[in-house]
């Protein structure tokens, strides 16, 4: 397995995708004034709203592994639990979740790996199930239009842990708008993923979120 199929596929599988340098974004440095117990759990409240309130969407991303390469390609999202990352063109890889399990499809090495969306990081924006509230903390920002918020389950260390960054946007689901996140798995491999060019509410096919598995070969034919 060459080193761009390696770093590729050991952070996809453990995160999401399927983890991701920091996304926290240089106003979000923890060194912040002190908030009131009751203007932390409103932003924690409204982040959980922005979340739920996600129908659709779809955007740019930038994905950075520890080793600091990165790429490129679309995300598309819609509510309950299904996810695609498309890359770039030069990138025979696939990453998409049906609700259930996120899959891992490498057209290279013709495979497929395949993950619960609750043994991931990832299950923070993707599992209806997972209590964002309880599980969820919020971290101080310099920048009171950023809200940060770490997920993670202390009685299952396995599932890893993810930050997810908003900034205040009026015309975002819940008036927050999900700019980046960070996930790290188990093994503490770091994912970053970074958003641009969000759009929400647009009608998506559940098709979307199907793909060609690899492993089938066409029979020649007679």
């Amino acid at each position: 397995m060459n080193s761009l199929i390696q770093f590729r596929r050991k952070p996809l599988a453990a995160a999401f995708a399927a983890a991701f340098a920091c996304a926290l974004p240089a106003a979000a440095v923890l060194a912040a004034a002190p908030a009131s117990a009751q203007s932390r759990q409103d932003d924690l409240d409204r982040a959980v709203a922005a979340l739920r309130g996600i129908t659709t969407m779809k955007a740019d991303f930038t994905q950075t592994g520890r080793n600091g390469q990165t790429l490129r390609g679309k995300l598309t999202l819609k509510n309950p639990g299904r996810i695609r990352f498309e890359y770039s063109d030069d990138v025979n890889m696939l990453v998409v979740s049906d609700g259930s399990a996120l899959t891992l499809v490498d057209y290279d090495v013709q495979q497929l790996e395949r993950w619960p969306i609750t043994n991931s990081p990832l299950g923070a924006l993707l599992d209806p199930n997972r209590d964002v509230r309880r599980f969820g903390k919020l971290l101080p920002t310099t920048n009171r239009n950023v809200i940060s918020i770490e997920v993670s389950d202390p009685s299952r260390p396995e599932y890893g842990t993810m930050t997810l960054v908003f900034v205040r946007n009026a015309s975002a689901p819940g008036g927050l708008q999900l700019t980046s996140w960070v996930a790290l798995d188990a093994q503490n491999t770091r994912t970053t993923v970074r958003l641009s060019n969000q759009r929400f509410g647009m009608a998506v096919s559940n098709s979307t979120f199907t793909y060609r598995d690899p492993r089938r070969r066409t029979r020649r034919p007679g």
